[in-house]
């Protein structure tokens, strides 16, 4: 006999009227226009600021829309077009989920396919804010000075691109990069009229309003615009670049995710996030111009958010590394997995105090934080892989590990639990037989982290096909090598630091986690 019933609905406009009430979005898509502009369509973004900029629009009564530029992933545009931008957020909580659509997002754009469309929005005056999730990766900023590597082969290309543009005027319809199509927005802005704009960097970076500043400039200064002096004059007293910290675990969407929230809101979502209960907002008061009114939804506005930023790049993220690393070296998965192996909760209240020393006054409490923290990862609701936290590493660690172990070696205060972590990371490095790192982390750097091992890939049964290290002087070596990678020559010539981290890896390359 043939099935003919119908299949249920995708989400999208037409379908709202038929969900439960507190299954809807907050506020009506078809009152909202793009007044903010966001790069990076990924998972955080729609779980984090999306949802913040929502309830703003809903409680304060302003249109504040989002118009979401993807830097590559096409599919995610046409995904979320077909679902007039709608999509849904599942909280996992530990008593059960919550899932409901989000409606803040009102355009999907590719940063290639519309760029027309993105130069138009960047030089509106009715678009105040810019916001971005692009990853640490996404600045191209170089590791041993911080400013735009002009040798990035992206970055590069762009401003070749600006440079044979008409004129050289900044007409740059072919960049590839989000730094330097934010460069030519700018510009552009500058020219239509020069409305003032402010330019918020929502990626686990120390600083990352100044260092997004930084590199956006650096372009602008690098670039062949004849008025590109100009520019840079107007950017500093028309556009802002306030630090900010976020936070809000949000795992890899899975085929089980689709599920549920096609079973919870009775209609299918392509493009549904998840994320725990907890979230926070932390910004620097400093914008240019108009803004949603976040602060209806819990956002916090400080004059100072270092530290609020380094309690969480140091405590939370910096113990998110270590649990990624020494995880998959004992054959966890999650980050859950982690924390029900005996050892997760002892490794983050101790990684914990031991960084508390380093962070300046002003921020959480320490040990409060280090409390929610354990209760945060013990989440059974959440399945966050090890991989995807253990990707680009040679990017992540040194702002989350690195810093805080040099002022404790300055004070003479001991390291064990950072040192654990840094083996951990550097075990991690390992090339497997098929030419990727051994536990199937992605990073930019791979190839020449490979390389510091001097040695072939690591084969079927986990041993290198050379074997063990025949002296402990080559594991001394590779520690050192690993650490000038990280743009921590410093460090690398640390002799006490880099044999306590030598020392650490028979064990774990045996699965051993001694804490």
């Amino acid at each position: 006999m043939t099935d003919t019933s119908t299949p249920p609905p995708w989400l999208n406009l037409a379908a709202l009227g038929g969900l439960a009430a507190e299954r809807r979005p907050a506020v009506d898509p078809r009152e909202l226009r793009p007044r903010v502009v966001h790069f990076g369509l990924g998972a955080f973004h729609r779980a984090h600021q999306a949802v913040y900029t929502e309830h703003a629009a809903a409680r304060s009564g302003e249109p504040w829309g989002i118009a979401a530029v993807a830097p590559r992933s096409v599919d995610a545009v046409t995904a979320l077009r077909a679902q007039d931008c709608l999509y849904s957020l599942t909280e996992r909580r530990p008593a059960g989920t919550v899932t409901r659509a989000v409606g803040s997002v009102v355009e999907a754009l590719g940063l290639g396919p519309d760029t027309a469309r993105v130069d138009a929005l960047l030089a509106s005056p009715d678009v105040t804010v810019l916001t971005l999730t692009i990853t640490e990766k996404g600045y191209h900023r170089r590791p041993d000075t911080g400013r735009l590597d002009l040798t990035a082969p992206g970055i590069a290309a762009d401003l070749a691109a600006c440079g044979s543009s008409s004129g050289g005027s900044g007409d740059a319809g072919s960049t590839v990069t989000v730094i330097g199509r934010i460069a030519a927005g700018l510009a552009a802005r500058m020219r239509s009229g020069g409305a003032p704009l402010t330019v918020v960097s929502c990626d686990n970076m120390a600083a990352n309003g100044a260092a997004l500043e930084t590199v956006v400039r650096g372009f602008v200064a690098a670039s062949s615009w004849p008025d590109r002096q100009a520019v840079l004059d107007w950017m500093t007293d028309s556009v802002a670049f306030p630090a900010t910290v976020v936070d809000r675990i949000v795992p890899a969407t899975t085929e089980a995710d689709r599920a549920a929230a096609h079973t919870a809101l009775g209609v299918r979502d392509r493009m549904p996030v998840v994320g725990e209960p907890y979230r926070s907002w932390v910004l620097e008061d400093s914008f240019a111009g108009p803004r949603p009114r976040w602060e209806l939804d819990g956002a916090l506005f400080v004059p100072d958010v270092v530290p609020y930023q380094l309690t969480k790049l140091r405590m939370l993220n910096g113990s998110h590394s270590a649990l990624a690393y020494l995880g998959v070296a004992a054959g966890c998965t999650t980050i859950a997995d982690t924390m029900a192996a005996g050892w997760g909760e002892r490794l983050v209240e101790a990684l914990c105090a031991e960084v508390a020393p380093t962070l300046p006054p002003g921020g959480p409490d320490p040990a409060a934080y280090a409390g929610d923290l354990v209760e945060r990862f013990a989440n059974p609701g959440m399945r966050h892989l090890l991989r995807q936290i253990g990707c680009d590493g040679s990017l992540k660690v040194p702002e989350r590990w690195l810093d805080a172990l040099r002022s404790l070696r300055a004070a003479a205060a001991s390291a064990p639990v950072l040192e654990l972590a840094l083996a951990a990371w550097a075990n991690a490095t390992r090339p497997a037989a098929d030419g990727g790192q051994l536990f199937g982390t992605t990073d930019p750097a791979a190839t020449e982290l490979a390389s510091c091992w001097g040695r072939l890939p690591e084969g079927p049964e986990g041993e290198d096909a050379k074997g063990e290290d025949s002296k402990a002087g080559d594991s001394k070596a590779t520690v050192r090598r690993l650490l000038r990678v990280l743009g921590a020559a410093d460090l690398a010539e640390d002799g006490t630091l880099v044999t306590a981290v030598a020392a650490r890896l028979p064990a774990l390359r045996a699965g051993r986690i001694e804490i």
